[in-house]
């Protein structure tokens, strides 16, 4: 279907031509700089008047800032291919940029701003870029993709809960807010990666394509849906550990299966594949230490505590799968869109790999040594930084500049 008028959207500034663009850049860079700000903070090199406090803005933007600016670049670009209609562009797309830039600014600086002006600018967002993106998947009829939009929504309240939390002085809402956009994030990843993982393996390797299995999908994602509302509805209280525990356990179980019938192993000369596939791995890592957690072990005879934090095994989904996935798809997306060959620079092999360090540190290192949690901050701090300062530097240009086959996009 031609969705574009060629001599039209030639006039459009290329940043403003694909959601991926803005979104994608900016998420990169702010990735760096928020990163670096904290290990500055955490060292005690730096001091800031950020919104809240520095616990809350790290928290916060890492989730609503960070990621929230991948998965609406996205959505907002795949929404163009699934439903044959011109996605988000031009001025609108300029506009929700700098609205997501303001948030941004304001919740960096904004310690002295009225509460309200704050929250305004970041709830603003997810809202939206929800209408936006509906407005095409409801004219088109495309009922497979409508779950997105209640999820953009789910994470808009979320949001929300964290500010309230902030405003009443309740941090265990603070907590949920945050822990919620968590899980549903991995949920979106697991239902993303269910989609393309085979078919980017079988095209990557020249294999052929492992076929679904229904009962596997719906297990897993299933307990992920099931985790998700009792954090939703803040059940986790009045629970058992010990069932919370088994169904952490149970889920790390199902996706490591899932995992495990993608074949990693005929990906490892491909380096857009093998970064997928191992962050999809950090899923079953960051449930088997959720389970952990709730299960509350200790192993006595290596004189190691093994009492995970619930914020040390929720950074197994954060800085390790989503931080990993994100590289691995912007690096992927950015190419595939912008008309040139499927093949990243030899550099972001070594972007992958520190990405996948940082994930293994901040989580299975500091869970495993305790003792030595600040060092391995700085180091998955350090690691991240370099990771992503790589994709920014090779990326920039493409992101910025026409596509590379003269067509529009």
């Amino acid at each position: 279907m031609n969705i574009t008028d060629r001599q039209q959207e030639m006039r459009i500034p290329p940043i403003l031509r694909q959601a991926f663009r803005p979104f994608f850049l900016m998420a990169g860079i702010f990735g760096v700089l928020a990163i670096a700000l904290w290990a500055l903070i955490l060292s005690g090199h730096l001091s800031l008047s950020v919104y809240g406090n520095v616990l809350f803005w790290h928290s916060h933007e890492m989730i609503y800032g960070f990621v929230v600016a991948v998965v609406l670049g996205f959505l907002l670009t795949a929404v163009q291919n699934w439903t044959g209609q011109r996605a988000t562009h031009g001025k609108s797309l300029l506009i929700l940029a700098l609205l997501w830039g303001a948030a941004r600014v304001a919740m960096l600086i904004g310690g002295s701003w009225p509460g309200w002006l704050v929250v305004g600018l970041d709830l603003a967002l997810l809202p939206t870029a929800a209408v936006l993106f509906a407005r095409l998947v409801i004219r088109a009829d495309q009922v497979r993709q409508l779950f997105f939009i209640p999820l953009l929504l789910l994470l808009a309240v979320s949001n929300a809960l964290m500010h309230a939390g902030l405003l009443s002085g309740h941090y265990q809402w603070q907590t949920l807010g945050a822990y919620n956009a968590v899980l549903l994030i991995t949920l979106l990843m697991t239902i993303i990666a269910g989609r393309v993982m085979p078919m980017f393996t079988a095209n990557g390797t020249g294999t052929k394509r492992v076929p679904n299995k229904v009962w596997l999908d719906r297990s897993a994602l299933g307990l992920l849906w099931l985790i998700f509302i009792i954090y939703f509805f803040n059940l986790v209280p009045s629970l058992d550990h010990r069932m919370l525990a088994a169904l952490f356990f149970a889920a790390a179980a199902l996706h490591a299966l899932r995992a495990i019938r993608w074949k990693i192993w005929i990906t490892w000369r491909v380096p857009l594949l093998w970064s997928l596939h191992l962050s999809y791995w950090f899923i079953p890592l960051g449930c088997a230490l959720l389970g952990w957690h709730y299960l509350g072990m200790h192993s006595e005879f290596i004189h190691i505590s093994l009492d995970i934090s619930q914020s040390t095994a929720m950074h197994a989904l954060t800085v390790g799968a989503m931080g990993n996935m994100i590289l691995a798809m912007m690096a992927r997306v950015s190419l595939g869109h912008s008309g040139r060959p499927i093949h990243p620079h030899p550099l972001m092999s070594l972007a992958f790999l520190l990405l996948i360090v940082a994930g293994l540190v901040r989580s299975l290192g500091i869970a495993l040594l305790p003792q030595a949690t600040l060092n391995g901050l700085m180091l998955a701090s350090i690691c991240w930084i370099v990771g992503y300062g790589i994709f920014v530097v090779l990326y920039s240009k493409i992101l910025l500049t026409a596509r590379a086959d003269g067509n529009p996009g």
